[in-house]
């Protein structure tokens, strides 16, 4: 069974210098049809204006995936990280029993565009940690590489969740395939261009619920870029 979820359905918040779509519910949305799915908690896809960012703030026994997509964003956290993510990079942070950070736009003149993803972890109260890799534009040129698992081998970042995050480009028709297990979830975010998914087409920001399927093909992109989670349920 899948459900589409269009891009206008989320929710959304301007706070001027923050533009936010939220595609579960947090802050200030609330819609109890989306919590959560699986184990993931949260996609923001956030605008953060020139000059300006989140000040420091805490979090606590949750994995954070930030995935930039233009612009830079500025990391600096309690356990004395003072990190740059450009475009391409994946950053993840473990949360554990507690961590501060904050998060900034240092250029005079540019937006930086990014995804903050949560997902519930499968460990609690561990020692809070922090990881960053650069994935190169070959590994997910039409094909989807994973960017954060388990067991953080490859390019992908190491999360202490039960689930795996895959990124992927897609022009053209070549289709990909992702197995996926019946008794789990998955969820496919489309960050930009269109994309067929499972004959579903996905228009920017739209996102495909996925249970009791046994895969994915993916195909017949146009400039797309997309994340696809495989999840506990």
């Amino acid at each position: 069974m899948q459900t589409l979820r269009k891009a206008e359905h989320r929710g959304y918040a301007d706070h001027g210098w923050l533009k936010s779509f939220h595609s579960f519910s947090f802050a200030g949305y609330h819609d109890p049809r989306f919590m959560a799915w699986g184990n993931l908690r949260v996609i923001n896809e956030d605008r953060v204006a020139a000059g300006m960012g989140f000040g420091k703030h805490g979090h606590r026994n949750m994995e954070i995936i930030s995935y930039v997509l233009s612009g830079e964003l500025a990391h600096e956290d309690s356990m004395g990280n003072i990190k740059g993510i450009p475009p391409g990079d994946v950053q993840r942070m473990s949360a554990g029993t507690g961590v501060t950070h904050s998060e900034f736009n240092h250029a005079k003149d540019q937006t930086t565009h990014f995804l903050q993803i949560w997902i519930e972890p499968n460990v609690t109260e561990i020692p809070p940690s922090y990881e960053q890799k650069s994935i190169p534009l070959s590994e997910k040129q039409n094909k989807l590489c994973l960017i954060a698992s388990p067991d953080g081998l490859g390019n992908a970042v190491k999360i202490h969740a039960d689930a795996r995050v895959y990124a992927g480009l897609f022009d053209g028709h070549q289709p990909q395939k992702l197995d996926l297990d019946l008794q789990r979830k998955a969820y496919v975010h489309l960050i930009r261009g269109s994309l067929h998914v499972n004959d579903t087409l996905l228009s920017s920001g739209d996102a495909l619920l996925i249970e009791n399927e046994s895969g994915l093909i993916i195909g017949d992109g146009k400039d797309a870029e997309v994340l696809v989670f495989d999840l506990s349920s």
